[in-house]
């Protein structure tokens, strides 16, 4: 047997749903597998899905809806108006580089007078800070206007206030109690704000930003937006989606002087650039800048109007990033040895190891622990803050990655007082604390686990989108589906079920057979399916078995021919020998099925394989039982439970009769074979 790595979660669908479903196939002219999809995402009414669908300039919020816009570009206006000198403040990430970045196009377009300013990562620290303030006033600055930061920075604020500097604060960062008492500022999630949308990026804040100074949304720059959008892990939701198709629209066809630098230098191929390829391709490489060296690097890189000097900073960002990963790869395995031996320690005392992964070194590099981070809860899936430790002075600088269910802005506000310094989302979040109070950390950051988990979170979840079969898995269904792209956080590839479907053939590909290959249906049509580092199951699977997938349908292309392929997600095999499920089995799926009264039968069995426990091929055979004895009716495309079913005996059953023959059958086998 292979067991499920994960939960699965079908989809639920019901009547209604249908009819939605229908209703939007037939008022949007699209096929009926997107229209399923759009009502499973939320967008069950006409005007919700066709703006999802198509989208444009004419849905675009008024900027002046964020509260504080207007005091933001009236101030931003007198400075100008003045001729003070602006700083543009950001951070060092890929999304406070592509805010920064869209400020210096704007500015330059207005003919500010300016200049930008990002904090080192390692030697200054997440935000603004006092020497950075100090130094501004020192070169005479009057204005700082922050991207991606400030939400956190009241005293910082209120010091530059002293200085004679005034502060407008443009961020999407979770607001703290008390907001900073600057000239404005500028963040969809600040209390009073009734801003519709409150799932834009720092980028995306700083776009709003330069539509209401523009008076019309600057789409040349939606390239930019869409980097910062897709690397800060954004909602791909109602602007952000429109802004990050824009900006794909313009990065295929009308490409800048540095994302073309980045391409090439990089190896990306920008005609059929996705979101996916922003996200692997070129977020990291911008990043790299921030984590080993200064952000500005990127920057420059994506403001230059000079090829030469764009290509020379790609070049050196694609050889920060290889660095990068270098130094990744090492973190990690002295990260991992430090989990083992705490599991270890806890192991010999006879209880359990933490339910949150605290680990700490000295010499980590602060600038990449997030991704060691995210590489830890992979592996682990379990709340993950990795710390680098400043010998010297005791300090750690911390990077955390959370799992579903365990709010990490949530949980770092309930450890304030331990804390000099946090901010951050639910999943994604940073802080500082001494070492001495790490201890006293993990062990609260436990507690909380403890009380907001439940058993099922310690468990990854695989959501299903449709339940599909290798017949429907074709190159118009994946054209189909491209419809609802682009994908990304908020609005995934869709991932599909298919049920006991055969297993033709497997094999291993890849350096040390690491990847698995199968070739899925029977008779003329086939689909292939790949498993990336699944090798290890090759032997366990024989052709002929009926097996369950997951899995998100793509194109293959080779030699000039297209197929459809199956990137696989997770793998169930439930083989003959499996137990044969017992009368209490029955009854428990008969109240399910009772308590739904009348359901679609598309994603039924999934639906109650995941409230039961049971396998998919348990479920079927238990729906062919009940429907021979005529407790359930299945036609149209709808199960329906009899209201008053005559009391039958299972045995009364053929379909059940010959299934617990075989059962039995198998299992003498079995025992043939041990004995």
């Amino acid at each position: 047997m292979i067991q499920r790595k994960t939960r699965w979660a079908v989809a639920p669908w019901s009547v209604t749903d249908e009819d939605k479903a229908k209703n939007l196939a037939s008022s949007l002219t699209v096929p009926p597998l997107v229209a399923r999809l759009l009502v499973q995402r939320g967008y069950g009414d006409v005007e919700s899905a066709e703006r999802f669908l198509r989208g444009g300039l004419e849905h675009f919020h008024d900027p002046y809806l964020l509260l504080g816009m207007k005091a933001a570009v009236e101030r931003i206006r007198l400075a100008a108006a003045n001729n003070e000198k602006i700083r543009i403040y950001g951070d060092y990430d890929a999304d406070g580089v592509s805010s920064t970045a869209l400020l210096v196009h704007l500015f330059r377009t207005l003919h500010y007078n300016f200049d930008y300013y990002i904090p080192h990562r390692a030697l200054e620290g997440y935000g603004l800070n006092r020497k950075a303030i100090e130094l501004a006033a020192e070169e005479g600055i009057g204005l700082i206007v922050t991207v991606d930061t400030g939400i956190s920075a009241a005293e910082e604020i209120e010091y530059a206030k002293q200085l004679g500097i005034d502060v407008v604060v443009t961020d999407h960062h979770e607001p703290p109690e008390h907001i900073p008492n600057a000239s404005a500022v500028v963040n969809p999630k600040q209390k009073g704000c009734g801003y519709p949308f409150k799932g834009l990026a720092g980028v995306g804040v700083a776009f709003k930003l330069a539509h209401a100074l523009l008076e019309r949304p600057p789409l040349e720059w939606a390239d930019i937006v869409s980097l910062g959008t897709i690397a800060d892990l954004m909602p791909l939701k109602d602007e952000n989606r429109i802004l990050v198709r824009y900006g794909l629209e313009r990065l295929r066809s009308h490409t800048s002087i540095g994302f073309r630098a980045l391409a090439e230098a990089g190896g990306i191929e920008l005609e059929g650039l996705t979101a996916t390829g922003i996200a692997f391709g070129m977020a990291p490489r911008v990043n790299a800048a921030g984590r080993l060296d200064h952000a500005k690097r990127a920057v420059e890189l994506l403001t230059t109007d000079d090829y030469d000097n764009a290509i020379l900073a790609a070049i050196g960002l694609d050889s920060l990033n290889k660095e990068r990963q270098r130094v990744v790869e090492s973190i990690v395995k002295e990260a991992e040895l430090q989990w083992q031996a705490k599991c270890e320690e806890a192991a010999a005392d006879g209880a359990e190891p933490p339910p949150v992964i605290v680990l700490a070194g000295e010499g980590w590099n602060v600038g990449v622990i997030g991704i060691v981070a995210s590489k830890l809860l992979e592996r682990n899936y379990k709340p993950v803050i990795i710390l680098g430790i400043d010998g010297q002075t005791g300090m750690c600088k911390g990077s955390a990655r959370s799992i579903d269910g365990f709010d990490l802005h949530a949980a770092l506000t309930a450890c304030d007082e331990l804390l000099d310094h946090y901010g951050g989302h639910q999943a994604a979040a940073g802080m500082s604390l001494h070492r001495d109070r790490l201890l006293q950390f993990e062990q609260r950051l436990g507690e909380l686990a403890a009380e907001w988990l439940t058993a099922d979170d310690w468990i990854p979840k695989t959501s299903v989108d449709l339940v599909c079969s290798v017949s429907e898995a074709t190159l118009d269904t994946i054209t189909e589906l491209s419809q609802l792209e682009p994908f990304g956080m908020g609005n995934p590839s869709p991932r599909l079920l298919f049920q006991r479907t055969e297993l033709a053939d497997r094999r291993t590909i890849g350096k040390e057979s690491k990847h698995l290959k199968l070739s899925l249906g029977n008779g003329r049509r086939l689909l292939d399916g790949i498993g990336f580092s699944m090798g290890m199951l090759a032997d366990r699977l024989k052709p002929g078995s009926k097996i369950d997938i997951i899995g998100e349908l793509s194109v293959n292309e080779w030699n000039g021919q297209r197929k459809p392929q199956l990137q696989l997600h997770d793998v169930h095999f439930n083989p003959a020998a499996a137990d044969f499920p017992e009368r209490e089995h029955f009854g428990k799926v008969y109240q399910l099925l009772k308590q739904l009264g009348q359901a679609p039968i598309q994603g039924l069995n999934g639906r109650l394989s995941q409230q039961s426990g049971l396998s998919l091929e348990t479920v079927e055979l238990m729906l062919d039982v009940f429907e021979e004895l005529q407790f359930i009716e299945r036609s149209n495309g709808l199960m329906t439970a009899a209201s008053s079913p005559q009391k039958r005996d299972l045995a009364a059953s053929e379909r059940y009769r010959a299934a617990k023959q075989q059962f039995e059958a198998s299992q003498i086998s079995v025992l043939n074979l041990r004995t």
